[in-house]
């Protein structure tokens, strides 16, 4: 169920090692548990990590889903074919693969944002170019959270 999912909270502005690997922050293993996955996150150009339950969860909507024509099919195909299952060594580094690095631009400084049910993996970069939304009110209005 959605609400027995780990929920994620803040960010942490990081640093890629030399080979690729990134320092996941203790709070956020903790909540990723011993093995998780990371995929892309269309239509932005970050990656996203999900624990495996919030994966599963997503998989059964993605399953689910009424519609499974051709575009569901390439979608699929996509972003499965940008998805590894994942874990972090014993001094708590994960190894970004060098394609997924490649989508989201990452070279060397990194933002990691909880985002509800996964975390956000950005190139610095990109994070900082994102919008400042003046009209949050409105849209917490709009969704009955205001």
């Amino acid at each position: 169920m959605a609400s027995d999912l780990p929920r994620f909270t803040g960010s942490f502005e990081l640093r890629l090692d030399d080979k690729g690997r990134l320092v996941i922050p203790a709070r956020i293993r903790e909540r990723l548990g011993g093995g998780f996955v990371i995929t892309i996150s269309p239509p932005d150009r970050c990656l996203a990590l999900y624990p495996q339950e919030a994966w599963d969860a997503f998989c059964i909507r993605l399953q689910t889903a009424e519609k499974k024509d051709d575009r569901y099919r390439r979608f699929v195909r996509y972003l499965f074919g940008n998805t590894e299952e994942v874990s972090t060594d014993a001094q708590g580094r994960l190894l970004i693969p060098p394609g997924l690095r490649k989508f989201a631009g990452i070279e060397r400084e990194v933002v990691l944002v909880g985002s509800l049910t996964r975390v956000e993996v950005w190139s610095a970069e990109a994070y900082r170019r994102q919008p400042e939304d003046e009209n949050v009110a409105d849209l917490m209005t709009e969704l009955g959270l205001y």
